[in-house]
């Protein structure tokens, strides 16, 4: 049986996400000034969030780096509405993080 998901109006659809007890985990990296959460693109697809994700995120090959105060919290809602676990924990730098040097963020159709 494959897992379930809801779209935004709340109709169940088949989820292409698939799913394990263990959380997927992920790294969110902070400079002095702000903070990303680092996120395959693929599954910012198969959550169906891609185009939600703003401008002010950054992406690197095949990785999108979240900014911390809207599009993480997208990413959040959309794991937690799936029911899939994940984990994020942090690794700091007191410099200039090189996230900063990364493309920004642009939705691609697939």
């Amino acid at each position: 049986m494959k897992p379930i998901m809801k779209d935004d109006n709340g109709k169940i659809v088949e989820s292409p996400i698939v799913k394990t007890k263990k959380p997927r985990k992920f790294v969110a990296y902070c400079d002095p000034g702000h903070g990303w959460a680092k996120v395959p693109r693929t599954l910012l697809e198969k959550l169906g969030i891609a185009d939600k994700i703003s401008s002010c995120s950054y992406e690197r090959g095949d990785s999108v780096y979240l900014e911390e105060d809207c599009d993480a919290e997208t990413f959040c809602i959309a794991m937690e509405r799936n029911n899939i676990p994940y984990q994020i924990t942090s690794k700091h730098t007191n410099k200039q993080s090189k996230i900063r040097s990364y493309y920004c963020y642009s939705f691609k159709e697939v």
